[in-house]
């Protein structure tokens, strides 16, 4: 599977696995002048920036360390474009959704709330 095949599977199944527990897809691949937010999803007072990612099993790095604060940044700044042009009452948080795949399948996945925040933005 390319690196575009993986990312899209991993996208596909996050938004499977949040829609099943109560979530709301707003968007997909939010893009800006900034970066790009994989999510953007609703969960009750929330609208959360859901950052993707996928690797495998024996990854010299998992996937919530492969989000750099650089990469952070982005989202954020992203996401703060979006709230500007969508203003609205939800409290913005910054999920993760993690994928372990080994070989062509899925040997895990985790949903991490609150991940990162923007303090300081």
């Amino acid at each position: 599977m390319s690196g575009k095949e993986t990312g899209r599977m991993g996208e596909k199944l996050a938004a499977e696995v949040l829609e099943k527990n109560g979530y709301t897809i707003i968007t997909r691949n939010l893009h800006s002048t900034h970066g790009e937010v994989d999510l953007v999803v609703q969960d009750k007072d929330y609208i959360c920036f859901v950052e993707v990612k996928v690797r495998q099993k024996d990854s010299m790095v998992s996937p919530l360390e492969s989000i750099t604060t650089a990469k952070q940044r982005r989202i954020i700044l992203t996401a703060l474009l979006y709230l500007r042009s969508h203003p609205g009452t939800l409290q913005p948080r910054f999920d993760v959704f993690s994928i372990i795949t080994e070989g062509d399948k899925v040997a895990s996945y985790e949903h991490l709330k609150g991940a990162f925040d923007a303090d300081g933005y």
